[in-house]
């Protein structure tokens, strides 16, 4: 416990010395198009992951750094399909990016800076090492929002995102300080041993755990602490909006399992409920207020809100009635479902980011319409996308949902079995502004005729991505199995 053991942190390290890399070629490297410094970036993230995927089936739990990093399945999981996702992502905002004057050195780095932030976050042993890792991803991001310095629309996203990001850190930060105060120790496990001896003061963990809950809140965009979302989404450059709905959810789960579960199981019957309040919250306000939206970033933002609930309602269904016999299919249940969200986001966005032009982004649900006599292969791609996002089968997220529902509805609860049916319906509800894109492609006549044209890269990466989205609809055994396994050690 007490060795620093450097080798379990070594994609870590390869990150954070080619983060350094990309930016002096992107110092010394003259080119507009930033060739050198984009596929240095994409070996970075392509090493990375691949490093994390190999480890992940070697199965250990390792620790790190004295004990303050945790490298396991789970860790490994995460951090190579966020990497995954910061690669899809610049593939598609590297066209977006060079009529905007964003296609500078500081897009690659300070992606190759979030997702290093993400990497310390999902593999954290340790409240101060969470802190660390969320404050890197978080100021790249805030940073990577304003990157269109004389966008007014921008910078007013990036201040309202960093002011409650801030406020967001500063709950956490409270809580985990409450929890050190109520337990005298910073290390997780530690902190589950104490926790579980009943010797704390029970008001002080208390409210300990609400102010976890509520930053952790804040930072998966769930009800009540939505309100940066729709116009954080909308405002941002779409490039840096994507770089915020891809990876750092995948981020927000993991350091969600590294305090909630690994840390305060004993606690389970108290933070739960307030997951639960949560999710209610969001599936009720992020589906209706979608309904009202005709720009599509926002509409999406809210769908975001949406299904982060549906996440929640999978993480709150592990321990019920002191019964932790369905633990593990209800935390694989809640990871498969972001991993999935993560890869139909990065699908929708990226279409959004390939059919905007110079001068124009494609943002109102209008700029769709027609698509099909368009691209007949774009508008069949966004069905998929909008499809899963429903719920619809045969896509991922249909299979998202029901593994979710299946895992509640496994608790026996009558509680858990009527919040199942209420999301149904809410679901239903929210299919309306689905299916109203799906119309508007189909449907409307389109206010352009000419067809759209984009990068082959490109084009091959978005017809991937709809083709994922169907085959982990159709068989998500192998996605279910990963995710599974990468539960395994929690809490153990």
């Amino acid at each position: 416990m007490n060795d620093m053991n450097w080798n379990a942190v070594t994609p870590e390290i390869l990150l954070l010395g080619l983060s350094c890399v990309v930016a002096l070629v992107d110092l010394f490297v003259k080119d507009e198009r930033r060739a050198p410094t984009y596929w240095l970036t994409q070996l970075t993230l392509a090493l990375v992951s691949l490093l994390h995927f190999n480890a992940f089936y070697g199965g250990a739990e390792v620790f790190a750094m004295q004990g303050m990093v945790v490298v396991d399945p789970l860790s490994h999981l995460l951090s190579a399909v966020a990497g995954i996702a910061v690669m899809i992502t610049l593939v598609y905002a590297r066209p977006y990016a060079a009529p905007r004057e964003m296609l500078k050195g500081e897009l690659f780095t300070l992606s190759l800076l979030s997702y290093l932030g993400v990497c310390i976050m999902v593999s954290a042993n340790n409240f101060l090492v969470i802190y660390l890792g969320l404050e890197l991803m978080s100021l790249s991001l805030y940073a990577l929002v304003a990157l269109r310095r004389d966008h007014a629309v921008s910078t007013e996203a990036a201040m309202k995102y960093f002011v409650l990001g801030a406020l967001a850190s500063g709950f956490l930060l409270y809580g985990m300080s409450m929890m050190y105060g109520a337990t005298g120790s910073l290390t997780i496990p530690t902190v589950l041993q104490v926790v579980s001896s009943g010797a704390p003061n029970p008001s002080v963990l208390v409210f300990g755990v609400v102010f976890i809950v509520a930053g952790l809140a804040f930072k998966l965009g769930a009800a009540p602490f939505h309100m940066w979302v729709p116009d954080v989404y909308q405002g941002a450059p779409t490039a840096a909006t994507l770089l915020i709905g891809g990876a750092p959810k995948l981020a927000a789960f993991g350091i969600a399992i590294r305090l909630l579960v690994d840390g305060m199981l004993s606690l389970a019957v108290d933070w739960q409920q307030m997951l639960l309040v949560l999710a209610v919250c969001s599936l009720v306000i992020g589906n209706l207020a979608a309904i009202a939206q005709t720009n599509l970033k926002r509409m999406l933002a809210y769908s975001t809100i949406a299904q982060m609930g549906f996440m929640l309602l999978g993480l709150a269904s592990g321990v019920v009635n002191g019964n932790t016999l369905s633990a593990a299919n209800a935390y694989s249940s809640a990871l498969f479902y972001v991993i999935t969200y993560v890869l139909t986001t990065l699908g929708t966005f990226g279409l959004i980011m390939l059919m905007a032009r110079q001068g124009h982004e494609a943002e109102q649900i209008t700029d769709f319409a027609g698509l099909a006599k368009r691209s007949p292969w774009y508008a069949l791609v966004m069905t998929i996308f909008m499809f899963s996002l429903a719920g619809i089968p045969p896509t991922a997220g249909f299979y998202a949902k029901l593994a979710v529902l299946q895992a509640m509805i496994a608790t026996n609860d009558p509680l858990y079995i009527k919040l199942a049916i209420g999301a149904v319906l809410l679901s239903l509800i929210g299919a309306f502004y689905y299916l109203r894109v799906i119309k508007v492609m189909f449907f409307d006549e389109p206010s352009e005729r000419g067809a759209l044209s984009a990068p082959t890269d490109a084009r091959l990466v978005m017809s991937l991505n709809g083709v994922a989205v169907l085959v982990f609809g159709l068989m998500p055994d192998g996605l279910l199995t990963l995710c599974a396994v990468a539960v395994k050690t929690l809490a153990n």
